[in-house]
């Protein structure tokens, strides 16, 4: 379970900004999906394809539609988990059989989804009940209803954090890495760990611009000749931090060795302080921690340690959306499931992640960010095309591993440069790339 997850987490920040091209064999329709009114006049077989391959076959999805039909009971579903699901789905939507509800993959581009997806509501309507609305949005309408959404920040060991004297978050990088400083000299435990070698947790530092400057639009600010590296910039303060984390010794000794499934354990029991992660893997973290004789209760989420008028940011960004085919004949039914999974099942509660229904409360996962008044930040996703464009001519990949390895390599003597010859370097690529590209 813990690999499929992880998958999914990842694709948190992914499928953010790597939106490219997919042919297809939808044709635009207006007919919307429309919540039905009545349960009892609903009826018809719809399939749910998920990437949750895990659910499947542990019978939990069967579970959740027993309880869907206590409500609907005319509506039969059944499910598809597919292992390879970006792969496979952007294959499979050249057809017209790509299941009656779907995770949006990441290859479909933004402005396509009319093609292939039935509107579900005006987003004046929709967005006051659903979190990330603006994520699926084109001329006006909603294509896709998030399953829920994720805070990111860095998941650590607070007893660990207790043992070596800090109990107080990081309120600058300074701060944070004085704490992981304290750590390792106090406990002997490896105060950071990059995940170096599985490389995709290094996409999880993206996530968090936004966090910096508690600014919803700061992704949309990325789109032109802008130095994003440039002192002051968000990306310089996020990836500045990481570099001096490892410039100081403050990570594992060899990166190249790192193990993701092993990492969980060594975070569990104490001998790993913190990881940059988003919070749906507080509870893959907890279980590990009781399989490894810790004690879950010792997990916690702190958010990235910059504050704007005294006070913490975390950026909150959407996980799949769910939508309904356009070559669905149980339309209603298809948006009844979405609706119900959505904001009746626990789902959301369950993964311990942040509902997408506006009206429900946080999860336990998160009570340290509730009781020390984090402000969480939905970060607008009006510029993702211009900024993925732009991205893409860079061959810099805002959203894959290789630069934050290499940025690691230069900290650790690995690769011959400094921070701020490779900052220069990757604004230079950027700003040569949205002269062409972006804007």
């Amino acid at each position: 379970m813990g690999k499929t997850k992880t998958l999914a987490g990842a694709l948190l920040t992914v499928a953010m900004l790597t939106v490219t091209g997919c042919g297809g064999g939808g044709g635009t329709s207006g007919e919307t999906a429309a919540a039905p009114a009545d349960p009892g006049a609903v009826s018809g077989e719809i399939k749910v394809l998920t990437h949750r391959t895990d659910l499947v076959q542990n019978g939990v999805m069967k579970r959740y539609a027993a309880e869907f039909n206590k409500i609907y009971p005319k509506v039969k579903v059944t499910f598809e988990g597919i292992t390879d699901y970006e792969g496979e789905v952007k294959i499979r939507m050249n057809t017209k059989a790509y299941g009656d509800v779907l995770m949006i993959p990441a290859a479909v581009a933004k402005n396509d989804y009319p093609k292939f997806f039935a509107p579900l509501g005006s987003t004046p309507e929709l967005s006051r009940t659903y979190r990330f609305t603006d994520k699926t949005e084109v001329g006006g309408k909603v294509y896709g209803i998030a399953q829920f959404g994720t805070a990111n920040g860095f998941v650590y060991n607070k007893a660990l954090w207790k043992k070596a004297g800090v109990t107080q978050w990081p309120r600058t990088p300074g701060e944070f890495t004085a704490a992981l400083e304290a750590i390792g000299k106090k406990t002997g435990a490896t105060p950071y760990y990059t995940n170096f070698k599985d490389g995709w947790p290094l996409v999880q530092w993206t996530a968090n611009i936004g966090s910096v400057t508690c600014d919803p639009k700061a992704t949309d600010k990325l789109a032109g000749a802008v130095s994003p590296w440039k002192e002051g910039g968000e990306l310089h303060t996020i990836d500045s931090l990481l570099h001096d984390i490892v410039k100081r010794g403050l990570s594992e000794k060899d990166p190249s060795t790192t193990n993701w499934e092993n990492s969980k354990g060594l975070l569990g029991k104490g001998e790993v302080g913190s990881m940059m992660l988003g919070s749906w893997a507080i509870t893959q973290m907890q279980a590990a921690a009781k399989d490894a004789g810790g004690s879950p209760a010792d997990i916690g989420f702190l958010p990235f340690p910059a504050q704007k008028d005294g006070k913490f940011c975390a950026t909150l960004v959407s996980d799949y959306q769910q939508a309904v085919s356009i070559h669905s004949e149980h339309k209603s039914a298809a948006r009844a499931w979405i609706d119900w999974f959505t904001g009746k099942s626990g789902y959301s509660e369950t993964e311990g992640a942040v509902p997408a229904l506006k009206s429900a409360p946080l999860p336990a996962t998160l009570k340290d960010f509730v009781d020390n008044d984090v402000t969480l930040v939905e970060r607008s996703e009006a510029q993702t095309g211009p900024v993925n464009a732009i991205d893409n001519a860079a061959e810099l990949g805002l959203n894959k591993p290789d630069y934050r390895q290499k940025l690691i390599d230069i900290a650790r003597g690995a690769q011959k440069g400094s921070l701020q010859g490779y900052f220069s370097e990757l604004d230079k690529k950027w700003d040569e790339a949205a002269k062409t590209a972006g804007s």
